[in-house]
């Protein structure tokens, strides 16, 4: 046999798309040529295959003229994934393996030279697309088909070697199963874990706020002098949301397969990004080429952390504000383009001015106004304006803090939050804040005191149409945090005050 086919998959964003290696061994000088829209990495492959195969014992036709096509062409191909697909479509080619055996898998794998397995990214991706095709099971190396197996449904295979792939394709070979184990995922139960919320003394407004932007899914400003608390609060936002359900732990998973930063144990704990504020834009929201999910992605279904969210490039800053209304992120490049889902919410935290101590009682502010209003003023007034709950925080004093007893822990509070969410998603379907258009006027419904105070809070405070509607989704969180059918008085008032943080020029 000359021809022989294999199938493997392409990343393209979140994406794992279908290919076909062929191989085709024909008379003439002896070569191997790559086709198919093949990038350097996947050309490289000719001498990592030449190698793998020799050294795993094996015969590698050298007198032939190789072609081998990734199909289709137009398809972009990356990394060393496709070369464990080639070595083995050289080695069907020469009548080594069995292709009805060969048809009955999905192979991906970087070879050494020595002939052993290396992992290779988004296999969770890849198996969250295989489980959708046809009903091939997955080859992975060994160090990535447990995190592959975490897929309901799929079949993983995680062989070590080259020499082990052939030895089960041989014809006459053993059947599926005899040498390759299936790999189950190891998953931990889910448990609540990380730093919590009795650790933090005082600060009543911003455990509250925290609180608050839990239940409804909201964006948070934490502004205070150095040493205010603000990062301590931030950091345990992530442990007053619920686990995740199944579907949106895979997409989590799966785009931190994508980064190279998936962790069985943190399998439906959501994430935390906190990127240093020296990160560019495309670090931030995504691209490259091939694009690759930025930290808005890898914090999906999660908290992103912006510390120090003043001493970000503007263009990085600027770059969140489609991604906070959306939930998502489309990279466009001239060659590709692709798709991450981005549903984070955003936590940030700074200081009031350039030394930190704009407004403090125990030390004096040293900025001149112009240094406060250039230094507030790199935050956009349309970033700031789709921020939901602007907090200060403000600096304890040192008795207070010493003698003060431990907060309440993040137990009780995650019982408020859950049924809070409970709420929400039975109402209308959807956390708080993600309602939009004519959903905000039906469930933000307010008597007409209640509307009357909102709009003339919002004429002196000359808010826009946006300020306002997340206004109210915040009154409508309050509400729902209180068991309140309806949006009363006292929770608008409450609202209106989480927008009175930082004032942007």
């Amino acid at each position: 046999m000359s021809l022989s086919i294999v199938h493997s998959r392409a990343l393209l964003g979140l994406q794992a798309q279908s290919v076909l290696v062929e191989v085709h061994l024909a008379n003439g000088l002896p070569s191997l040529s790559l086709v198919g829209l093949a990038d350097t990495e996947v050309k490289e492959a000719r001498e990592r295959v030449r190698s793998a195969i020799a050294n795993s014992g094996l015969d590698f036709p050298a007198n032939k003229r190789i072609t081998v096509n990734l199909a289709p062409a137009d398809l972009p191909k990356d990394s060393g994934r496709f070369d464990l697909p080639i070595a083995l479509g050289i080695l069907a080619a020469a009548g080594l393996l069995d292709a009805q055996q060969l048809d009955r898998f999905e192979f991906a794998g970087e070879l050494s030279l020595g002939g052993q397995l290396r992992p290779v990214r988004g296999a969770l991706a890849m198996a969250l697309a295989s489980r959708q095709g046809l009903a091939r099971a997955l080859v992975l190396p060994a160090a990535c088909a447990a995190e592959a197996a975490c897929v309901p449904g799929a079949r993983v295979y995680g062989p070590a070697t080259l020499l082990e792939v052939v030895q089960q394709l041989q014809p006459g070979g053993p059947p599926d199963g005899l040498l390759w184990q299936p790999v189950s995922a190891a998953l931990p139960a889910v448990a609540a874990s990380g730093p919590d919320m009795a650790d933090v003394k005082g600060q009543a407004a911003a455990r509250r706020a925290l609180e608050v932007a839990a239940a409804g899914g909201h964006s948070l400003l934490l502004i205070g002098p150095p040493g205010s608390g603000k990062s301590m609060l931030a950091q345990r936002l992530a442990g007053l949301l619920p686990p995740m359900d199944t579907e949106l732990a895979l997409e989590s998973a799966a785009l931190a397969s994508l980064g190279g930063r998936f962790a069985p144990e943190r399998w439906a704990l959501r994430p935390t990004c906190a990127p240093h504020h020296s990160a560019s834009a495309v670090a931030l929201v995504g691209g490259g080429s091939p694009p690759r999910p930025g930290e808005i992605s890898l914090a999906h279904g999660g908290v992103l952390f912006l510390d120090e969210l003043p001493e970000f490039p503007r263009a990085a800053l600027e770059a969140l504000r489609e991604p906070l209304e959306s939930g998502s992120i489309r990279v466009v490049r001239a060659a590709r383009q692709a798709e991450f889902p981005a549903r984070f919410q955003l936590v940030a935290a700074m200081n009031p001015c350039p030394c930190g101590y704009l407004g403090s009682p125990q030390r004096a502010c040293r900025c001149s106004p112009e240094q406060v209003l250039r230094y507030q003023s790199k935050i956009s007034g349309p970033l700031l304006d789709r921020i939901d709950l602007q907090v200060e925080v403000a600096a304890l004093p040192p008795q207070e803090l010493v003698q003060a007893p431990p907060g309440e822990a993040s137990a009780p509070i995650a019982e408020r939050v859950a049924a809070a969410r409970e709420r929400s998603l039975a109402r209308q379907g959807c956390l708080n804040e993600a309602l939009a258009g004519q959903r905000i006027d039906t469930h933000c419904a307010l008597d007409d005191p209640v509307a009357q105070f909102l709009t003339s809070a919002a004429t002196r405070l000359a808010w826009s149409g946006r300020s306002i509607h997340r206004c109210l989704k915040v009154a409508r969180t309050l509400a729902d945090l209180a068991a309140s059918p309806q949006i009363e008085l006292a929770h608008v008032a409450e609202a209106v005050q989480y927008r009175r943080g930082l004032k942007s020029c």
